[in-house]
């Protein structure tokens, strides 16, 4: 394991970095222990065995449902829209996923054509408990729909995270570098989008000094990144910059190498609206977009829109990937992913993997199980 220091850096507000220790311990969908509050609870930790491998389970975007303009909202409050992939994301040590949308009540909403009203996400905060429910640990705040609701609509976000126990980062000036702790085990996460008030992911400067912190201070680096063009035409992962609507949205080939070189032990993205290969680079895994996960209402879900994995991914202790698996789900209109024993999510990786990764070294079965290639 890496040298771990015994102080974390805990920074409030907007700071340079804000890199802190979030919550420590067993992962239950219960109450979260604050690291350092609880002696106890801290010793427990302490006396534990490491483990071997840890997991981290992947997803893509999310957004539970909308009341802007019009209400588009689950059944029973959304009680069973992770009904089918919860006993996954609370397996892992870690899952993590893109939070796409506000969740708040907040009645302001940025400045947009009519016609683009339909694509402001204002999820009620009486959802927000689904995500806590089904194992989410990380999320991501680094995308164009963070900001629908304004700078008091990512507040009242953060602040319905927190109360949760839900980790999150992205936005510049925030939490930008939080740390989670598992079995004894610290991951510390960071997210980059393409937008004014994300962390950018062409800033390498910026991504290095928050790479840089979170290898002092943790065990396993996981990167979030929102980027790349959009819609079925874009499921081929190209080689350069990637432009969408005028916008500039990242080298990402280049990018998750960066960050790889720099530290980082899982990257994975999101952001096309479908998904995109995977790749082993220096024994560490990449996933270049894991396309819509549980999106009922407000963003299209037909055909392969609707593919909807979990990526399980277990690495050592110092962030080599051992093993994977590609939880093949499919999204139906209102009622998030459902699984699917066509496993359409996983031939759809294994296939993009094979066409876009020259000498890949990873395989995936027929029914996703990834390895490395002997």
């Amino acid at each position: 394991m890496r040298l771990i220091l015994i102080m974390v850096l805990v920074c409030a507000g907007f700071t340079s970095i804000s890199c802190t220790m979030t919550d420590a311990g067993d992962k239950k969908p219960t109450s979260v222990i604050a690291y350092g509050d609880d002696g106890d609870a801290r010793a427990d930790t302490a006396m534990a065995a490491p483990p071997a491998t840890v997991t981290v389970a992947l997803t893509g975007d999310i957004m539970l449902g909308t009341t802007y303009p019009e209400p588009a909202l689950p059944p029973d409050d959304g009680r069973q829209l992770f009904a089918d992939v919860h006993s996954v994301l609370l397996a892992a040590d870690i899952a993590a996923g893109n939070l796409e949308g506000a969740i708040c009540d907040t009645t302001f909403a940025r400045s947009t054509s009519k016609s683009e009203r339909a694509y402001l996400f204002r999820m009620p905060p009486h959802l927000a408990p689904r995500l806590k429910e089904a194992g989410f640990d990380l999320l991501s705040l680094a995308n164009n729909h963070s900001l629908d609701f304004g700078y008091g609509g990512a507040r009242a976000t953060e602040r319905t995270l927190d109360g949760l126990g839900i980790s999150h980062a992205g936005l510049q000036g925030r939490n930008e570098c939080p740390i989670v702790e598992r079995r004894g085990v610290k991951f510390g996460f960071c997210a980059f989008g393409h937008n004014y008030y994300t962390l950018k992911h062409k800033d390498l400067g910026k991504a290095k000094t928050l790479l840089d912190s979170l290898r002092r201070n943790a065990d396993i680096v996981i990167v979030s990144f929102h980027g790349g063009s959009e819609g079925t035409a874009a499921s081929h992962l190209p080689y350069g910059k990637e432009t969408f609507m005028n916008e500039d949205r990242g080298e990402l080939r280049a990018f998750a190498h960066f960050c790889i070189d720099n530290g980082a032990d899982i990257v994975f993205g999101h952001g096309p609206h479908v998904l995109r290969c995977i790749e082993l680079y220096k024994d560490r895994f990449i996933a270049y977009s894991l396309g819509n996960f549980c999106t009922p209402y407000g963003i299209s879900i037909m055909g392969k829109s609707g593919y909807a994995p979990v990526v399980e991914v277990s690495t050592d202790l110092d962030g080599r990937f051992v093993s994977g698996q590609v939880h093949s789900f499919i999204q139906h209109k209102g009622a998030g992913p459902k699984r699917d024993t066509a496993n359409h999510a996983a031939t759809e990786i294994r296939k993009l993997t094979n066409t876009d990764i020259r000498d890949g070294r990873l395989e995936i079965s027929r029914e996703g199980k990834i390895s490395i290639k002997k």
